[in-house]
C-alpha cells in the first residue's frame, strides 16, 4: 500500500470518528435538556416545598432551599389548631410561614379518597379487562372483532362530551358525591385501553399452551389463571399501573361528581387551595410533593414490567 492510500485511510478513520464523536456529543445535549425539561419542574416542587413562605418568593428565586423547613409537611400531617392554622392577611403577613389555606385539613382524607378509588378501579379494572381479553384474543366466536371495535371506540368520545350525561346518570341512581360513582366512571375510561394491551400480549402467547390445558381437561377459567396470567405478568402490571395512576391523576369528573369533602379526591382539594384570598405556595408545593410520591415510588417499582407491557404487542412477528 502506497502513503498516499495510507494517508486516505487514516484520513478517513479520522473522520468517521470525528462524525461520531459529534453525533455523541449532539445526543448527549439533547438528553440533558430533555431530562432538565422533565425533572426540572419536579425537582423545583421539591425544593420550593422545604423554603418557607418568604423564600420561596424571594426575588431572584432562590432555586435551593437557603434553610431546609419541614413546617408545611408538619402542618399537613399534623396541623395546629384551627385558631392558629388560619390567618388572613389583616392577621398576618403570609411570609411568615404561618399561613395555611382554607381547607389544609381536608388534605389527608382526599390523599385517602384518591388512593382508595385508585386501588379499588385498578383491582376491577384488571379483573374485567383480563376477562374480556381472554375470550376476544382466545376463543373464537361470531363478533369477537365488532365487540373489540366497539369497546375501542368508546375511547374516540372525549371525555368533556360525556360529564353532563353522567353526572344526570349519577343523579338519578343517587350516587354522586360518592367513591363509587368515581370508581363507576374510571373503570368506563381505564377497561378499553386496558384490554387492547392485554389481547396484544395473549395473542404473542403460542396456540400451542392453550390447546395442551385444554387437552388435559382445563377450563377456560383455568386456562387464564394457569397459563395466560402467568406468562402475561408485564402486561398484568402495566394494566394495574394505568388504571391507578389514571384515577389518581384524573381531575375533571372527580370535580362534577363529588361536590363534598367526604369524597372529594387529591387533586381537587389542592386546586381549592389557590382559590383562597391569600395563597401559600409553600404549603401547596409540599402538597405537591405528597401527591407525587405514591405514583413514583410505584412507577420506580415496577418501571421493568412497566415498559415490557406497554411495548407489548407493538410489534409482531
Amino acid at each position: 500500500m502506497s502513503i498516499g492510500q495510507g494517508t486516505a485511510s487514516d484520513g478517513g478513520r479520522q473522520s468517521m470518528m470525528w462524525r461520531r464523536g459529534l453525533r455523541a456529543l449532539i445526543i448527549t445535549v439533547f438528553s440533558l435538556l430533555l431530562v432538565i425539561y422533565v425533572a426540572g419542574p419536579v425537582a423545583w416542587l421539591v425544593s420550593s416545598s422545604l423554603q418557607s413562605e418568604s423564600d420561596i418568593t424571594a426575588v431572584p428565586p432562590n432555586w435551593l432551599p437557603p434553610k431546609v423547613t419541614f413546617d408545611n409537611f408538619e402542618a399537613i400531617f399534623a396541623p395546629p389548631k384551627r385558631e392558629v392554622t388560619y390567618e388572613t392577611r389583616r392577621q398576618g403577613d403570609p411570609a411568615t410561614g404561618r399561613f395555611l389555606p382554607s381547607g389544609a385539613e381536608n388534605l389527608l382524607p382526599s390523599l385517602w379518597n384518591s388512593f382508595a378509588v385508585g386501588m379499588a378501579v385498578a383491582i376491577l379494572n384488571l379483573v374485567v379487562s383480563m376477562t374480556a381479553a381472554y375470550a376476544i384474543a382466545v376463543i373464537h366466536f361470531k363478533g369477537r372483532r365488532a365487540a373489540l371495535y366497539t369497546i375501542l371506540v368508546t375511547r374516540v368520545i372525549p371525555d368533556i362530551a360525556l360529564i353532563v350525561p353522567l353526572f344526570l346518570v349519577m343523579r338519578q341512581l343517587d350516587l354522586v358525591n360518592t367513591r363509587f360513582a368515581l370508581i363507576v366512571t374510571y373503570l368506563a375510561v381505564t377497561v378499553p385501553f386496558t384490554i387492547f394491551i392485554l389481547i396484544s400480549y395473549f395473542e404473542q402467547i403460542p396456540r400451542d399452551l392453550y390447546r395442551a390445558a385444554r387437552a388435559d381437561g382445563c377450563s377456560h377459567w383455568q386456562a387464564l389463571r394457569f397459563v395466560y396470567l402467568p406468562l402475561s405478568l408485564p402486561a398484568l402490571v402495566a394494566s394495574v399501573m394505568f388504571a391507578f395512576l389514571t384515577s389518581w391523576n384524573e381531575f375533571i369528573f372527580a370535580l362534577i361528581l363529588t361536590q363534598n369533602i367526604t369524597s372529594q379526591t387529591l387533586p381537587i382539594i389542592i386546586s381549592g387551595f389557590v382559590m383562597d384570598f391569600t395563597t401559600s405556595f409553600s404549603f401547596i408545593n409540599a402538597a405537591g410533593v405528597i401527591a407525587i410520591v405514591p405514583p413514583v415510588v410505584l412507577a420506580m417499582m415496577f418501571e421493568r414490567y412497566i415498559v415490557s407491557g406497554l411495548t407489548a404487542g407493538a410489534v409482531k412477528g
